[in-house]
């Protein structure tokens, strides 16, 4: 086994690196693609989700492997080799099996024991089977993920120590209520009809909102799964799909927002959203700006600032003559000239306090050029140097009751984040739910898990090696079979009196006799090669039975090709 996976998930990277690293569907096919035509590679499969990017493959040399698999991510996502190795994770062998084991059962998930990554690794392995990409390696590892995965939730209570994301990310806009009694009587819009998307849709109806509206692309999808909603037993929630044009109207009638599309670009921007609130509410749109935009000024910001005092740039003490001629046409050259030190002397002065001259002489020359140039351009602005004053003491508003509530499971994001800071609006995005999930507690049922995946690659591997001598032990009954075939034809030749019956009787006893010479070595082998370190045992029996290489290499290509061209299962 020659397993190799290399990626970076939430637990590696912050989500603005895995936002821009992440791959449409288009994407992930070409890298699977491009992974098996690169040299070390033989098999590969790509497991992307919103919060992970992960390439599997089967590679014949570790370094050359990982080096391949890293360049080949960084150009599909976008995202500079250099830029993106500090993220990157690499697993081999047993580590790799046992990584995938463990995010088949949801412990490496945002949210601890949910269940859709189960889901989202059946269809990478069906994408890897549709592309012949994946071999007998990753059908049975991807295989043998789910059954760990179903047998965790079925053995174990893992269900109780996490949600799905999209029953997180509702908890999440609820403020921790109760999600039903949260969205009872509430109108949602549902962007997109992927299976994250259908989750959310099939959530918020069981919650028992009073309508689900579902908007996607390809309308025809929207129609199925707006019908499936109408049909269920379970909620008498009406549904109906509408086109993408008309997702902007609908937010205005919309109190509860679900957007996971696997679009490149924003779906909503700040300005739909604040359209939509204001739609609602019949008032304009206010931005709560933070603490960095507070810090910010602009020019129009410096225009509505008051002038200093007449005297300011008149006294002696001042070290610049603000008066001169020119000074407020061409402000930026009356100041360009001078050093940082005679700058920081005269904000000080315009401050009524001292100014440390032995500081200022320590400033670097770019740390100058920054601050002269920011003081000319004020200058240029407003005609003068302005007084340093201390900013008076911002006092807190009150954040308004939110009339839209935003979640966006999309990576890349559906949804701008300055939706974060309108007046009236929650947004719960990726980044958030990474933060939220930081602190949840997981339940004790973790441990059983966890054991169950050590069991499961240790049973995995065992399989595995065993498997790896198959192709020899093929190779040798096959040479054992041409032996006996050519025997009875060289009996043949010297009986030929013999009838069928004797024949047939000589046939069968020379065939009893190979088998059972062979039953036991094979078995032990196969036994012993399932240890650890039984790899040996395979070049030992191709060794005493001088067994040739390319017949054995032959079997193995052949078990290979059928692996690949079998298709989804």
């Amino acid at each position: 086994m020659s397993l190799l996976v290399v990626g970076l998930s939430h637990r590696s990277a912050p989500v603005s690196v895995l936002e821009r690293a992440a791959l449409t569907a288009d994407g992930q096919i070409k890298l699977a693609q491009d992974t098996v035509a690169a040299e070390p590679a033989t098999e590969a499969a790509v497991l992307a989700t919103c919060n992970r990017i992960e390439l599997y493959a089967d590679v014949d040399k570790f370094h050359a492997g990982v080096a391949e698999l890293s360049t080949l991510l960084a150009q599909h996502s976008g995202v500079g080799l250099d830029e993106l190795t500090p993220y990157l994770y690499v697993h081999y062998e047993d580590r790799a099996v046992h990584h995938l084991f463990t995010v088949a059962c949801g412990l490496d998930s945002m949210v601890v024991g949910e269940g859709q990554i189960l889901g989202q690794i059946k269809d990478s392995l069906a994408r890897a089977q549709e592309l012949h990409t994946a071999g007998r390696l990753l059908n049975d590892l991807f295989q043998q993920a789910l059954r760990v995965g179903k047998r965790a939730h079925s053995e174990t209570g893992i269900d109780r120590a996490g949600q799905s994301l999209v029953t997180f990310g509702l908890e999440q806009l609820a403020s921790g209520g109760a999600v039903e009694k949260w969205a009872h009587g509430k109108r949602a819009l549902v962007i997109g009809a992927g299976s994250m998307s259908s989750l959310a849709a099939a959530t918020l109806a069981r919650a028992g909102v009073a309508e689900v509206v579902i908007a996607n692309r390809t309308h025809e999808r929207a129609e199925r799964l707006a019908q499936i909603l109408n049909e269920a037993d379970d909620t008498d929630v009406p549904a109906r799909a509408v086109p993408m044009e008309s997702v902007r109207a609908e937010l205005t009638r919309a109190d509860i927002a679900v957007s996971c599309t696997g679009a490149t670009g924003l779906v909503l921007d700040a300005e739909a959203v604040a359209a939509a609130v204001e739609g609602r509410t019949g008032h304009a749109v206010a931005v709560e700006e933070g603490h960095e935009e507070r810090r910010t000024s602009t020019k129009a910001d410096a225009r509505k600032t008051p002038l200093p005092p007449a005297g300011v740039g008149a006294d002696e003490a001042c070290p610049l003559d603000l008066t001169a001629p020119g000074f407020s046409v061409m402000g930026e050259a009356a100041v360009a000239g001078m050093d940082a030190a005679t700058l920081e002397q005269h904000a000080a002065w315009a401050a009524g306090s001292a100014v440390d001259r032995r500081e200022a002489a320590r400033r670097t020359p770019e740390a100058d050029l920054e601050l002269i140039s920011a003081l000319a351009a004020t200058a240029a602005t407003v005609g003068r140097v302005p007084e340093l004053r201390k900013p008076e003491p911002v006092a807190e508003v009150p954040r308004p009751e939110p009339v839209l509530f935003l979640l966006d499971l999309a990576m890349p994001r559906d949804i701008d984040a300055a939706a974060h800071r309108l007046a009236g609006v929650r947004l719960v995005d990726i980044e958030s739910l990474a933060e939220a999930s930081a602190d949840a507690p997981m339940a004790a049922d973790v441990d059983q898990v966890r054991r169950i995946v050590s069991d499961e690659v240790a049973a995995f591997g065992a399989a595995l090696r065993a498997a790896h001598i198959t192709p020899t032990v093929v190779a040798l009954r096959t040479m054992a079979a041409d032996v006996v075939a050519g025997e009875i034809a060289r009996l043949d030749g010297r009986l030929p009196g013999l009838d069928d019956k004797q024949r047939s009787e000589i046939r069968q006893a020379v065939h009893r006799v190979v088998d059972k010479l062979l039953h036991a070595p094979t078995v032990r082998v196969k036994q012993l090669a399932a240890e650890p370190g039984g790899a040996g045992y395979a070049d030992a029996l191709r060794t005493l039975f001088d067994l040739d290489p390319e017949t054995v290499a032959s079997v193995s290509r052949a078990e290979d090709s059928t692996e690949k061209n079998r298709g989804p299962q």
